[in-house]
């Protein structure tokens, strides 16, 4: 039986880069969702954030994030979501989806436990 997963993120990210390189050597089917050429939708976004925490989806040390005003980044979590649609490179990359699995960031221990289920 043969593993599919999905990876979340966007194509010049160098941890999404490793991510899917990784998940190649592994032999683990997966595609890939490239979150700026194809925004997800806000269904998704808050089931992300239900499963695993806002704070954990967005990336409060990437560019984009400093770039955002003060009141922006006081945003609730209802406002963050549509943050993370509207400027998805406020997503902590790269999210990986293996129903009913989903972790956020490139952690080969992590991932290695999740594609072995």
């Amino acid at each position: 039986m043969s593993l599919i997963a999905t990876i979340y993120g966007i194509p010049n990210c160098d941890t999404v880069r490793k991510a899917r390189k990784w998940l190649e050597n592994e032999g683990v089917e997966h595609a890939f969702h490239d979150v700026r050429s194809n925004p997800l939708p806000l269904e998704t976004l808050q089931h992300w954030a239900d499963q695993v925490g806002i704070d954990t989806l967005v990336n409060k040390r990437s560019t984009s994030w400093r770039q955002l005003d003060p009141k922006q980044q006081q945003a609730d979590t209802a406002e963050l979501i549509q943050l993370l649609q509207d400027h998805p490179t406020l997503m902590k990359r790269p999210v990986l989806v293996i129903a009913p699995t989903i972790i956020v960031g490139f952690n080969e221990n992590n991932w290695r436990e999740a594609v072995k289920r």
